[in-house]
């Protein structure tokens, strides 16, 4: 089985800050018509100067502290050249020789255990425009051009190639995008947020990139497509060309789109507007404004609420949620709502293909548990109140009223018990003769009877103190 060696170049947009990365024009342009947030600087208009943005330089300093990576002594921006559309300028103000920081890596779950992902460099540099095509890229007659998203703070986070599989390039992203979460620079829910290229080869042919994969998912689908594309080419004894593609998400196939550029083809040079930093200065100003990260907040959940690891792993993958079950966990038991969390209303939002960020109040869920646990509501009425809150909204307690989901009064469970008993001679029988299940089928039919509102656990006590009474008076 041929080897599959990829490595990732990652941009991530800086998008919770207030300004642009060269000038003031706001970052906030996602529901904008297109071509509202630019300014003389942003479409490098003649005469037009960059300033550096000192709190883009900050937050570049955060993520590449958190993500393990070596700070460098000295930074200098470039002009990066090559002509196309969406840059105004003709070239792209990077950094190459002297990037932000060296190193760092992101530690993922694999299915044989824990795998370091290295990083080779972290840099900035400005977001070109946005290119949209009519139909699809290959068939389009033109293209149209919005310069909103031109000059966005951008982080480039480059991996070694040491990522065996697209499952393990999905992890690495979607861990990465937790960390950027965390610190409070990053939303990820916001289009163009963290846009990928891969590059991808089977050991000892040559390489492609993969531009512009736009989700988490669409990675894991383009070089699983591009996997295939190579292993079949190889097969029919065709050499793979080392080529920049693009894939197309919408057919789920990678289209090929030019020559691979080598870096000399950039003609870097310094950018002649933009004087040289010292980003290990700002060390100490950055370093007491990053918070518990997540793999520390992993650990104080297990220790301080006394969870499992699983549910450690799964509360604190989004800083949302974590901060969700942080307010339950203070009113309701913390294992009940770890349960009820990271399982049930993450698997409704999953099932609804909903963001965490949409889930409705924690003060509705600690509502919805303290009738669970006072066993008001049942844990199928639980589920029902979550679902009808997911798609409807609204109160807990007129959702309950409103479905009568009210556990009946133990008088009332007693009463049909003593009727499912009287009507099931057969099922007491056998029972009493020690064939066990005989119980579900009894309980079932005073769930049937009740219409789900009796409480399972309670039924199945009351019916077994009751069959015990029988069986002692038969004897």
């Amino acid at each position: 089985m041929e080897e599959v060696i990829i490595g990732l170049e990652v941009h991530v947009q800086l998008n919770l800050l207030k300004s642009k990365l060269f000038c003031q024009c706001p970052t906030d342009y996602h529901n904008s018509e297109p071509n509202t947030h630019v300014c003389p600087i942003c479409l490098g208009l003649p005469g037009a100067m960059p300033v550096i943005n000192r709190k883009a330089v900050e937050a570049g300093i955060a993520v590449a502290m958190a993500l393990n990576a070596e700070i460098q002594e000295k930074t200098l921006f470039y002009r990066k050249n090559y002509f196309y559309p969406d840059l105004p300028r003709g070239f792209q103000i990077s950094q190459y020789d002297f990037p932000l920081a060296y190193g760092g890596y992101v530690t993922i779950e694999t299915d044989s255990g824990e795998k370091k992902v290295t990083l080779k460099r972290i840099h900035m540099e400005e977001d070109p425009g946005r290119l949209t095509y009519p139909g699809t890229i290959d068939t389009a007659r033109y293209s149209l051009i919005d310069y909103n998203r031109s000059g966005m703070p951008l982080l480039e986070i480059v991996t070694e190639p040491v990522i065996s599989s697209p499952k393990e390039a999905r992890s690495f992203l979607n861990k990465l995008r937790t960390i950027l979460e965390y610190l409070g620079v990053f939303d990820g829910s916001l289009e163009g947020a963290m846009r990928v290229d891969a590059n991808i080869s089977l050991k000892g042919g040559a390489r492609a990139e993969v531009k512009n994969i736009s989700s988490y998912k669409g990675v894991e689908k383009a070089l699983s497509f591009e996997i295939t594309r190579q292993k079949n080419l190889l097969k029919r004894g065709i050499m793979v060309e080392m080529e920049t593609r693009h894939f197309d998400e919408a057919r789920g196939v990678t289209i090929s789109l030019r020559t691979k550029e080598e870096e000399q083809d950039y003609r870097y040079f310094p950018e002649p507007d933009l004087p040289p930093m010292e980003p290990r200065s700002l060390i100490p100003d950055v370093k007491d404004t990053i918070p518990e990260l997540p793999d520390a907040k992993r650990r104080r959940f297990m220790e301080e609420y006394g969870i499992s690891d699983y549910f450690a792993k799964v509360l604190t993958s989004e800083i949302r949620m974590a901060d969700y079950f942080e307010k339950v966990a203070k009113v309701i038991d913390p294992g009940l709502a770890a349960t009820w969390i990271a399982d049930i209303l993450k698997g409704e939002l999953n099932y609804r293909d909903m963001e965490f960020s949409e889930v409705f109040e924690a003060e509705k869920l600690i509502q919805v548990l303290k009738l669970l646990a006072v066993k008001k509501i049942t844990e199928k009425g639980a589920v029902k109140v979550i679902r009808v809150m997911l798609d409807e909204g609204g109160d807990p307690l007129k959702i309950v009223r409103r479905l009568d989901l009210m556990v009946m009064d133990l008088s009332e469970v007693e009463r049909l018990c003593d009727e499912v008993i009287e009507e099931n001679s057969q099922a007491v029988s056998d029972y009493i003769s020690g064939r066990k299940e005989a119980l579900n089928y009894l309980v079932g039919q005073v769930m049937k009877k009740s219409r789900g509102k009796a409480d399972p656990g309670e039924t199945n006590r009351i019916l077994i103190r009751k069959l015990k009474e029988r069986e002692k008076d038969s004897s």
